[in-house]
């Protein structure tokens, strides 16, 4: 079945339901909040509404460990308030695209539940279960989320693994039952009319023959897991799925892919493959780690903007008519883009939340815009550790401080402030009313103290804002195959201060000049010959380019 490349063209904006707007003053945010909401985000320009998991769960990893994928989340209200969000999406001319989470399911799940009960039960195969090796686990991998990867379950006197949290075990997917209870489950949505899936990492759902044990870093206790990404049965896997149910149906997917290569997201996501459309990559989310390598990414250290113009300009380069880029600069596992890669500080903030959009924008590929990314949202800036939520940094802080005493207490507290998830993940900022109208409840995580400057109304209120800058960007793409389709080449990749690319199709060229510093630089890339498309100063002053300075010209 052949169908149109829509999704080249769409432009994605992520809802993490849980923070976007509440409903019914629970303080949590709800299926019929997102419904409220979804006019805002068709006035925005968006075209695809992602949103991360609504299914039940027991919410020990906010909602990526799902003990039914056919349920809602009661938090987030019922089928039939997601039916209701559905079709109103529809008739405004939004697609919906869901979290599919099938590395694992959580703990509480009936298939794991049963799986537990003994070593006969007809679900045992349907996670990874294992003995014990010389007393201890079975081989030396480390979660993700700190600790070691195997639990042990006294019921059956074996341990289970379980790449993230223990109330994450991971299914098998070399039992080819696991595989049709996905197909189903998919289809479930899909016949809905869902418009796509955004899988979370699903490269990881082919492990290694054997389990080997992993290379360890240098004082690290648990051996890294990078050997499980991009497995052997990776391909066979994700051809099923297309063959059993993707090609059934017109829709979008993006699989999250960490720790791949350009040339394994041409093998999954390539423009003559039949499996998924793009992948997400993380290598410029991971430029800049902490020296001491056991402490993976928590740092404070600021981006290199050498190595972030390397980053993407491979990826750019490698995939241009060999496969689809997805191009991001934040999502709910990130810092706040214009906190972590530009300045919050209010004298800049705006001409720097501007500047990244338009970086990211221009290049060629599928954009996606984070909930409160385009009214420039910061990071919390958390002080204590008794404000976090998000469980990958409270085991952070637990194993790094209290275990293994790499850090100490106040130097961890800013790696925090500066990573976490939680980042991400403070309420929706939309007005200046209490708790900045997201709740008229107690808000789960609290609002970001600075909701009363940086607002949706606000933004709204002012024709310069952030959020009609975004609109603007959007709008440019919609109506140019050359910001689509245009190839790309960096101008000057050693230059520390400006980030510059010329974008070329048919005879068309476009030039992209991004100052992503806080002082003025000089810089004549013959831009005197190009007509300005959109810039983030009110004037032009041609090759001076002013702090945080961004400009786009239609070149003659």
């Amino acid at each position: 079945m052949a169908y149109s490349d829509w999704w080249k063209k769409a432009v994605v904006y992520q809802v993490y339901p849980k923070s976007f707007q509440d409903s019914n003053n629970d303080g949590i945010g709800d299926l019929p909040g997102i419904t409220s909401r979804l006019p805002y985000i068709k006035k925005l320009g968006a075209d695809v509404v992602w949103l991360n998991p609504i299914y039940k769960s027991p919410d020990k990893d906010n909602g990526y460990d799902i003990s039914d994928y056919c349920a809602i989340q009661p938090n987030y209200g019922t089928m039939s308030d997601f039916d209701e969000m559905l079709e109103k999406a529809h008739a405004l001319g939004l697609k919906i695209m869901m979290d599919l989470v099938v590395n694992h399911t959580s703990d509480q799940h009936k298939w794991f539940q049963e799986s537990r009960k003994s070593k006969d039960n007809p679900y045992r195969n349907y996670y990874i279960w294992r003995d014990s090796v010389d007393g201890h686990e079975p081989n030396n991998w480390g979660s993700r989320f700190a600790g070691s990867a195997w639990e042990f379950d006294e019921t059956t006197g074996q341990y289970y693994l379980h790449l993230y949290t223990k109330e994450q075990p991971d299914l098998n997917w070399d039992n080819p039952k696991v595989r049709q209870e996905v197909w189903n489950l998919m289809r479930f949505w899909l016949d809905k009319g869902i418009d796509g899936f955004r899988m979370d990492v699903i490269n990881l759902i082919s492990k290694p023959e054997g389990l080997p044990d992993g290379n360890k870093k240098t004082g690290a206790k648990y051996g890294g897991t990078g050997l499980v990404a991009n497995g052997h049965r990776l391909n066979e896997f994700l051809e099923e799925m297309n063959d059993k149910v993707l090609s059934k149906y017109d829709v979008m997917t993006v699989g999250e892919m960490p720790g791949s290569t350009p040339k394994e997201a041409i093998k999954y996501a390539g423009l003559k493959e039949n499996k998924l459309n793009m992948v997400f990559q993380f290598n410029h989310m991971n430029i800049s780690p902490n020296s001491d390598k056991r402490l993976g990414h928590w740092n404070d250290e600021p981006i290199d903007l050498v190595d972030l113009k390397k980053v993407l300009s491979k990826w750019e380069i490698a995939l241009d008519g060999k496969g689809w880029n997805s191009l991001y600069w934040s999502n709910h596992d990130q810092s706040r883009a214009v906190s972590r890669f530009a300045t919050d500080n209010p004298k800049y903030r705006v001409l720097a939340a501007k500047m990244l959009g338009t970086t990211l924008h221009m290049l060629q590929g599928t954009p996606y815009v984070y909930e409160g990314e385009e009214i420039g949202m910061t990071n919390a800036h958390f002080t204590e550790l008794s404000q976090y939520e998000d469980i990958q940094s409270l085991n952070a802080y637990k194993e790094f401080v209290e275990v293994e005493k790499i850090v100490d207490k106040e130097t961890m507290l800013k790696y925090l402030a500066y990573r976490t998830r939680d980042n991400a993940r403070t309420p929706m900022q939309w007005n200046q009313n209490n708790n900045s109208g997201f709740t008229d409840g107690t808000p789960w995580l609290a609002v970001n103290p600075n909701y009363s400057q940086i607002n949706v109304e606000e933004n709204l209120a002012d024709s310069n804002s952030i959020f009609y800058y975004y609109q603007k960007l959007i709008e440019l793409r919609h109506n140019s195959d050359l910001i689509v389709y245009g190839d790309y080449a960096v101008i000057d990749m050693e230059d520390e201060e400006v980030f510059t690319y010329r974008r070329r199709y048919n005879d068309e060229t476009l030039l992209v000049i991004n100052n992503f510093t806080a002082h003025e630089v000089i810089r004549d890339y013959g831009q005197e010959n190009g007509a300005l498309l959109i810039g983030n100063y009110a004037d032009d002053k041609n090759t001076r380019l002013r702090p945080y300075e961004s400009k786009v010209y239609l070149l003659k």
